[in-house]
């Protein structure tokens, strides 16, 4: 496999990739642009090849530059498929035009209609929940039922949160405004800034660490971040562990925020056929299984079963079945409600 980790600048990318595009005669490749930085894919892309025979030449990259390198590349693009996590980044590739429509049987029967795009743009092809988190020794389970709940003034200065400016919250808050309607959004955005704990910083761990350091007593996390912890062999995670307690939210209603890691093929796309197979490929048993256990993330296709401690530790839950494509398409009016909040 062939590994570019770090952006470099257009021209020098496409000369180094011209001598895996001038081999595909010879040799059939897939050109991936992933913004997926998991150290667990590894295998998951070298089972790809030892199935198929394709070589990946894979380039790694932040979403944002990795999308406008692809639209700068235009019809000379090497990229056959793009891949990014959260429905938020696929909206923002979708709505620049860069994915091609993809008829696949194999996708369309594998993968929910509510992880996919109804055109055949993008698919979801791995589940994360975003859940609330609680130290064990200030809250009672009972005492959250849902999102809506963390703008209760019964949690005044006790609640940690990233910016709302990452697009986890942005699809948490698209949820919200597809569930309760715009005015009971800004509201409870309104809600949350009232009870920080302090200002919003940091990754989803460093709001765990607060809650179990005590700097607050809830915390938003998606699950992959928690299961993590829970599999650490590190004394320090073991006792962050312990203080934990996790609460799956709005189980009476429509239940929890779900989000998606997913892809597409390119619109410019110049192995299309390769393109295809991979993106069958993960919709596949082997696959699934492994964003399962090498990121602690959830199988898409019903069918898959995952043997996982840390996932089968947090419970069984009930999930939203929103079509995730709709929670795209309300991301800017998540940004301009949390703006209007004054939520940061």
């Amino acid at each position: 496999m062939t590994v570019f980790r770090h952006l470099l600048p257009r021209a020098a990318a496409l000369a180094v990739l011209a001598l895996p595009l001038a081999a595909a005669a010879q040799e059939k490749v897939l050109n991936l642009y992933t913004a997926r930085h998991y150290q667990t894919d590894e295998a998951l892309y070298a089972n790809f090849t030892k199935q198929t025979g394709i070589r990946i030449n894979r380039i790694e990259g932040q979403e944002d530059p990795l999308l406008e390198r692809i639209r700068s590349e235009g019809a000379n693009s090497p990229a056959d498929v793009f891949i990014t996590v959260d429905i938020g980044r696929l909206w923002r590739a979708q709505q620049a035009g860069v994915f091609a429509p993809l008829k696949s049987g194999v996708l369309d029967s594998r993968i929910p209609a509510n992880y996919r795009d109804p055109n055949g743009e993008w698919f979801g092809f791995s589940a994360r929940a975003r859940v609330i988190a609680y130290n064990k020794a200030a809250v009672k389970p009972g005492d959250i039922k849902g999102y809506e709940d963390l703008a209760d003034p019964k949690w005044k200065g006790k609640l940690c949160i990233r910016s709302s400016g990452h697009v986890y919250n942005l699809s948490l808050m698209s949820s919200l405004i597809a569930h309760d309607g715009e005015a009971k959004t800004e509201q409870w955005a309104r809600g949350v800034v009232a009870n920080l704990a302090r200002a919003p910083k940091g990754g989803d761990t460093d709001q765990l660490k607060a809650v179990a350091a005590g700097e607050c007593d809830i915390a938003v996390a998606n699950t992959y971040y928690i299961a993590r912890i829970f599999k650490s062999a590190k004394p320090e995670d073991k006792a962050l562990a312990d203080k934990l307690g996790i609460l799956w939210p709005n189980q009476a209603s429509q239940g929890v925020h779900m989000n998606i890691s997913g892809g597409g093929m390119l619109k410019h796309a110049p192995n299309k056929e390769s393109a295809r197979k991979f993106l069958e490929y993960l919709a596949s048993d082997d696959a699934q299984r492994y964003f399962a256990d090498g990121n602690n993330e959830w199988p898409v296709v019903e069918s898959v079963k995952i043997s996982n401690p840390a996932l089968e530790a947090m419970g069984s839950f009930k999930a939203d079945k929103i079509n995730i494509a709709e929670l795209g398409k309300y991301q800017p009016q998540a940004q301009k409600l949390a703006d209007k909040a004054g939520y940061k």
